[in-house]
């Protein structure tokens, strides 16, 4: 049961946190940071990022 109760507890902690402004603004902050590192270190959309890049380079 003690497992359980540690999981609702979570739950009800992010619930307080998702309904405060500031803290949903804190948590996109963080989570545009964190997409566009994620973005890069996936080899798959850094290739589509350097084939972009280059397509724009070529056209100037």
């Amino acid at each position: 049961m003690a497992p359980l109760d540690s999981v609702l507890y979570a739950f009800v902690t992010m619930n307080g946190i998702a309904t405060s402004p500031v803290m949903l603004v804190v948590l996109a902050f963080l989570g545009a940071y964190l997409g566009a590192r994620v973005v890069e270190v996936i080899p798959f959309t850094r290739r589509i990022i350097e084939r972009r890049a280059a397509q724009t380079a070529e056209r100037e």
